[in-house]
This record gives C-alpha cells, sequence and structure tokens, in this order.
C-alpha cells in the first residue's frame, strides 16, 4: 500500500500542476497597447455596434449611457447580471486599456479570474487593439455611478471560476467563422463587434457555440421562444432588407422588432448606411446549412 502511494502521490501532484497550468488565464501583450491613444469619438461608434449599453444599463432606465449593470441573463448554467462598467470605484473607472483588452478579448478580469462567457468575448476577441482603445476613451468619457455589481446566481459547479480555463481551452478560438472575401468591415460587424453568433448560433450541452451551424438559429437563453436562423433556408429577405430591418426595425412584411433584437436595431440605427450594409451582405453570403 505505501509502495502505491508513493507512486500515485507524486502522479496526482503532476496532474494537478498540469491542470493548474492548462486552465491559467491568458493575457494580452501589454506592450501592443503602449503606443495607443484612444479617441473618444471613433470609441463611440466601437461602444455602440458592440452593443455595450444594451447590457450594461440599468434596467428600465431612460438614460443607456449609465453603464450601472444590473440586468439579467438567465442561461441553464445560472443567472448573470450585468456588473457596472461606468468610469467609477464601483465600475472600471480604474482599469487601463491592458485591462480593459484582457477584458473583452481574453475574458480575463484585472485580478486575474476567468470571466464568464456570458460576456461575449469570445466573439470579441477578434477586436482589434485600435478599437479597445478607443471603446476605453469613450468609456471613460461617461457619466460615473456608484451602483455595486449585482454577484452572478451561479451554483456548483459552474462557480469554479478555475473550471473556466478548461472551457476556454475547448471552446475558445479568435478564428473568424466565414471567409472576409471582399467585405471585411461587414465580417467584422458580424462575428466580432455586433457578436451576431452568439444569440443566433446554437450552442451544445457545455455552452460553445456550435460554428458548424453558424448562425442557424437558437433556442432563447431565457427559456421563451427561439432566436431566427439568419441562413438563406431560412432567411429569404434581400440584403436591402436586411439593411433595412436594422435600420428601423421593419420586416417586408411590415411586422416590427421586438424583444432584445430591438436593442441591437437601436444599435445598428446610429451606424452608418454603409455598415449596415456591409452586414446585410455578410448574412446574404451565408452558405445553406
Amino acid at each position: 500500500m505505501r509502495s502505491f502511494l508513493k507512486v500515485l502521490v507524486p502522479i496526482a501532484i503532476i496532474a494537478v500542476g498540469i491542470g493548474l497550468w492548462l486552465t491559467a488565464p491568458s493575457r494580452v501583450d501589454a506592450a501592443r497597447f503602449e503606443a495607443l491613444t484612444g479617441d473618444p469619438a471613433r470609441g463611440e461608434t466601437v461602444f455602440t455596434a458592440a452593443g455595450c449599453a444594451s447590457c450594461h444599463h440599468t434596467p428600465d432606465s431612460e438614460d443607456k449611457l449609465v453603464l450601472a449593470g444590473g440586468q439579467a441573463f438567465p442561461s441553464d448554467f445560472g443567472t448573470f447580471y450585468a456588473p457596472n462598467i461606468s468610469p467609477s470605484e464601483a465600475g472600471i473607472g480604474g482599469w487601463s486599456i491592458v485591462d480593459l483588452a484582457n477584458a473583452v478579448t481574453r475574458g480575463v478580469s484585472p485580478e486575474g479570474e476567468h470571466l464568464y462567457p456570458a460576456f461575449p468575448y469570445t466573439s470579441y476577441t477578434k477586436m482589434e487593439d485600435q478599437d479597445v482603445a478607443d471603446l476605453h476613451a469613450y468609456i471613460m468619457s461617461l457619466e460615473p455611478s456608484d451602483t455595486a455589481s449585482k454577484p452572478h446566481d451561479v451554483g456548483f459547479p459552474f462557480n469554479i471560476r478555475r473550471s473556466l480555463g478548461g472551457w476556454k481551452l475547448l471552446f475558445f478560438s479568435d478564428d473568424y467563422v466565414m471567409p472576409a472575401g471582399d467585405n471585411e468591415r461587414g465580417r467584422y460587424l458580424a462575428e466580432t463587434l455586433a457578436h451576431c453568433g452568439e444569440c443566433h448560433t446554437p450552442r451544445n450541452a457545455l455552452g460553445g457555440l456550435d460554428k458548424g451551424r453558424w448562425l442557424a438559429g437558437a433556442p432563447n437563453p431565457s427559456g421563451q421562444g427561439t432566436i431566427p436562423a439568419l441562413t438563406p433556408d431560412k432567411l429569404t429577405w434581400s440584403a436591402t432588407d436586411v439593411a433595412y430591418y436594422l435600420e428601423t426595425g421593419f420586416t417586408p412584411d411590415f411586422d416590427s422588432v421586438g424583444g432584445h433584437m430591438a436593442e441591437v436595431v437601436d444599435n445598428f440605427s446610429k451606424l452608418s448606411a454603409e455598415d449596415r450594409t456591409a452586414v446585410a451582405d455578410y448574412i446574404k453570403a451565408l452558405p445553406a446549412p
């Protein structure tokens, strides 16, 4: 028995060490951001396209630029609450550009904890460095709020943050799904900033996106209804129809947008016509499933 333990204990220690190494948070190279200066005017466009206010404004608040958080996002793994990301001590007022880059592109907090992928860093990971710097400059120009962030309601074992390192090993990638062709802007908006796939793509049992069914529709995480497919076998609208919908919220059938998509349309309506057309062209270039 003693000889068995002499073999087993070292193996266990080595296994734990390997596990800790594999699941350790991965951070950005801070040197990439040293020479960058953020432009809040450009950052406003990034902020709008990324839908930051849609999730982080206070529920039922008329001022969507006070990013006090508090909105609930139910899922199969628990209920997540959007945190305060306003420029205050209760929010991200003390964050540097590198801190923000680690959060939005690596899913890592300034304290070195993994962030839950309810925050769509799995899409934002492809965000350009200058866009991160510009976004940081814009958020720091907004009104601060001292409202404390509400803790997530997530039970065991999903409350073990380190386990997210294993999840990232399986599902976290900065690869694009679709080839860009001559529509680099449309792909960047759809797959990165606007993170369309986070809602319109089905997920597996562990919450990873099933990229083999990209934008093929998915159950609503709230448990109520489904999120429609954008693939050509389901969405028969023209590119002009899609662009008009993103601007106005009206469908070719004279219906109007509802639910969380209303927030998305509100964001897209503030972008340029060229950006809406680029996203519409990306959607119409999707292959049939």
